[in-house]
């Protein structure tokens, strides 16, 4: 029997195993899918929130607020690339600023350290912002982050650490015993004390499967567009119009890797698993991009896409043992900021939640750090020389766009997670991440 089973092997289950195998406990994830981090986790906006944005008192508030000092440290730890570049929102007109100053007394309420500029100022920071943009709040915590490397590397880890990882497992059933449970996949039995839901969407369908869930999750779905790298950046920061009720707005963010990310729409659907793109969302997200900056160039677009976001009927994120089944902890619910709050939720769930049930003994021999990727693009001419010396198959280029190369390829095969399909590959090495997509 296992200590924990996780189910879900998105970013939220990801840290939470990590956080979990630096004790002494036999902890087994479970993921639906063929790779890590498919869902969510792989279609976001890749933001780290400075915060100033959830309702004070909220959960949101709370876990996003304690995550910003966490990436610097987490993600040196697990060789994720992470740039603190700081967000901008801004006021389209006069009739506009004084919902910036409500902003900006939400953010003194939740303790996140933001900026009023003006209009000089914005457009100092912001060069292609169109001029009816009359001033900004600026949040120098903000960051962006490589998603896919978070929750690859997090797993990679905690594998590393002792957690046994199974793929293609998809939850069908769950049944309390007198011990703990028996979690049924598609392909057979698992038992554990303890069992943490982190399945994204459907966390309240894993909830009714064993207990009875007094919300509801929807799926809230968010289009892209992705622009190819440019010479000069489109921004510098990530760049927010006023938020409304349902989103924080169309945004224009670079990316670590130094494409540009722009969208996302925020659609109420029904189904839970279509990520589909369509004609009337990519409209929607030209025009309202187009009314913050200048000559967008939409003709470099290498792909769109589209993400679901959790949408909890609760309107906040749900983090607690469950009500009426001991052992069962749900982390559900966790839309935005959800990303940017991960780390903070981690340390809770476990050093909190887990050890309301099981002892925590802390591993001597734990390792807090992944092997580095070797990233080739990044060295200089002379770097480069040197591994070509040292093994042939670093002079073998597979990814032209993003120069990929086969020793980089082995390197990610040999590693404690594994690689299924192309799409994983891609994930890791941003294989296919070009032009030719």
């Amino acid at each position: 029997m296992y200590d924990i089973i996780i189910i879900g092997a998105g970013v939220i289950g990801a840290l939470i195993g990590r956080e979990a195998s630096k004790y002494e406990l036999n902890i087994l994830m479970l993921e639906k899918d063929n790779d890590v981090g498919n869902g969510t986790s792989a279609a976001n906006s890749a933001i780290v929130h400075s915060g100033y944005d959830p309702k004070p008192g909220t959960l949101k508030a709370k876990f996003n607020v304690a995550s910003v000092p966490l990436y610097k440290d987490l993600c040196s730890d697990l060789d994720v690339e992470f740039k603190r570049i700081g967000s901008l929102v801004v006021a389209q007109g006069e009739e506009e600023l004084p919902r910036l100053d409500e902003l900006k007394a939400r953010a003194e309420l939740n303790g996140v350290e933001v900026k009023m500029l003006n209009k000089a100022e914005v457009h100092a920071l912001e060069p292609n912002l169109h001029d009816h943009i009359v001033g900004g709040l600026f949040a120098p915590t903000a960051g962006i982050v490589n998603p896919f490397e978070l929750t690859a590397h997090a797993i990679e880890n905690a594998i590393e650490n002792g957690m046994t990882l199974k793929l293609n497992e998809e939850v069908v059933a769950i049944k309390k015993l007198e011990d703990g449970f028996k979690v049924t996949t598609k392909n057979g039995d698992y038992f554990s004390k303890v069992v943490i839901n982190a399945a994204g969407v459907f966390a309240d369908d894993i909830i009714n499967m064993v207990s009875k869930a007094d919300f509801e999750i929807t799926a809230r779905k968010g289009s892209y567009f992705v622009l190819d790298k440019l010479t000069v950046p489109l921004v510098n920061t990530v760049l927010f119009p006023l938020p409304n009720i349902h989103s924080k707005g169309i945004l224009v963010v670079p990316t670590t890797a130094g494409n540009t990310l722009i969208g996302p729409t925020s659609e109420q659907i029904m189904s839970k698993v279509d990520v589909g793109t369509d004609y009337a969302s990519l409209e929607f997200i030209r025009k309202n991009a187009n009314r913050l900056l200048k000559d967008i160039p939409f003709h470099k677009t290498i792909r769109t896409f589209s993400g679901l976001r959790a949408t909890p009927s609760t309107g906040d994120f749900i983090i607690e043992h469950d009500k009426y089944v001991k052992g069962l902890i749900n982390v559900a619910g966790i839309e935005s900021p959800g990303l940017a709050s991960a780390p903070a939720i981690s340390l809770y769930v476990v050093n909190e939640l887990v050890k309301d049930l099981l002892p925590l003994k802390v591993k001597a021999n734990f390792n807090p750090r992944v092997r580095p990727l070797i990233r080739l693009q990044r060295l200089s001419t002379k770097e480069i020389q040197a591994k070509v010396k040292e093994n042939k198959d670093f002079a073998t280029l597979v990814c032209n766009c993003e120069k990929v190369t086969k020793a980089e390829i082995i390197d990610v095969l040999s590693r404690a997670l594994p690689v299924n399909s192309v799409k994983a590959m891609k994930k890791r090495l941003r294989t296919g991440f070009g032009l030719c997509q």
